[in-house]
C-alpha cells in the first residue's frame, strides 16, 4: 500500500509531530555504504596489528611495495573509514613560531640530529638510548643503549656514527654538524671535547623549543608508539633486543614518507647509485 504524504514541509511536519528534522534523515545522506573488498581488508587487518599506530598512507605502502598488492591509497583509505580502524590523532594546540632553521639537511653527513630518550625497563628501572640520525635520509647512523645517561654514552653514539658512515673517527673533508638541545649531556666538557676532536662541529637550538630538533624528536617517538609502547619490558635485556630490532627495521625496511615510501637504507642506496 503506498503511503501519501501530506502536502506540507519537512519543517511544517516536524513542528506537528514535536520531532526533530535531524532524526527523519539518512544518517549516509541519501547515499548508500561503500562495498570494500573483504580479502583487501583482511591483509589490511593484519597489517594493522602488527603495526597499530600505522596510517592509511604507510599501510599502502606496506602492501604496495613490501607485498606487491597493486592497490591505490583511496582504497586503502575507504576499508580503514568503513571498517573504523582510523588511528586517533591527537589535535594540534597553538604554540608560538620558531625563527630558526629546521633540522633538515641538503644532502647526507650535512647535519646530524641526536638527543637521549628514556625506556622503561621494568625491574632494571630505567634504560636510555642516545640516537644520531641523518637529518637528509633519516638513517640512524649510531646509537647507545644503557642503563645509564650520561655524556659517555652520548659519546659512544657518535662514534659508531662516525664510523659507520666514514669508517674512521677522525674523518677527512667536510664534516656534518651535531644539532642537539641544551642539555646538560651535550654542554658537558667530555661530549665538547670528543666532538671537538672528531672535528664535529656542535649546533645548539633555541632553548625549550624542541620543534628545532624535530628529526631525532620524531624518531623517538616512532620507537615508543611502533615498539616500546607494545611491549611491557621486564628487564633491560628484553627492551634492548626489541629496540635493536626495531632500529633495524627503522633503517632497512620501514617506510618513510618523506623519502617517497622507502627505507633510508634503499634512499641512501639509491643516491649512491645515482653519485657513482
Amino acid at each position: 500500500m503506498k503511503t501519501v504524504l501530506p502536502q506540507a514541509s519537512l519543517r511544517r511536519i516536524c513542528s506537528v509531530l514535536a520531532v526533530s528534522r535531524s532524526a527523519l534523515q539518512d544518517r549516509n545522506g541519501g547515499r548508500r555504504e561503500p562495498v570494500v573488498d573483504e580479502l583487501l581488508a583482511a591483509r589490511i587487518h593484519r597489517l594493522i596489528q602488527q603495526h597499530p599506530t600505522y596510517g592509511y598512507r604507510r599501510i599502502w605502502a606496506l602492501l604496495r611495495f613490501r607485498e606487491g598488492v597493486r592497490v591505490n591509497q583511496k582504497a586503502v583509505y575507504r576499508v580503514l573509514r568503513v571498517k573504523g580502524w582510523f588511528v586517533h590523532q591527537r589535535q594540534p594546540k597553538a604554540r608560538p613560531r620558531v625563527r630558526a632553521s629546521r633540522s633538515v639537511a641538503p644532502a647526507s653527513n650535512v647535519r646530524w640530529a641526536t638527543d637521549v630518550t628514556h625506556i622503561p625497563c621494568g625491574r632494571d628501572g630505567w634504560g636510555h638510548l642516545a640516537a644520531v640520525i641523518d637529518c637528509h635520509d633519516r638513517e640512524i647512523v649510531g646509537y647507545e643503549f644503557a642503563l645509564r645517561g650520561r655524556a659517555r654514552e652520548a659519546e659512544r653514539a657518535v662514534e659508531e656514527a662516525c664510523i659507520r658512515r666514514f669508517g674512521t673517527l677522525r674523518p677527512r673533508g667536510p664534516k656534518p654538524i651535531v644539532r642537539s638541545d641544551n642539555g646538560l649531556i651535550f654542554q658537558s666538557r667530555r661530549f665538547r671535547e670528543a666532538c671537538r676532536d672528531y672535528g664535529l662541529r656542535q649546533e645548539f637550538i633555541t632553548p625549550y623549543t624542541p620543534e628545532q630538533n624535530g628529526m631525532i624528536e620524531r624518531f623517538f617517538r616512532s620507537l615508543k608508539e611502533e615498539c616500546v609502547w607494545q611491549h611491557s619490558f621486564r628487564s633491560f635485556r628484553e627492551a634492548t633486543h626489541h629496540v635493536d630490532r626495531w632500529i633495524r627495521w627503522y633503517n632497512e625496511e620501514r617506510p618513510h614518507q618523506a623519502l617517497d615510501y622507502r627505507s633510508p637504507s634503499e634512499y641512501r642506496a639509491q643516491l649512491l647509485n645515482q653519485v657513482a
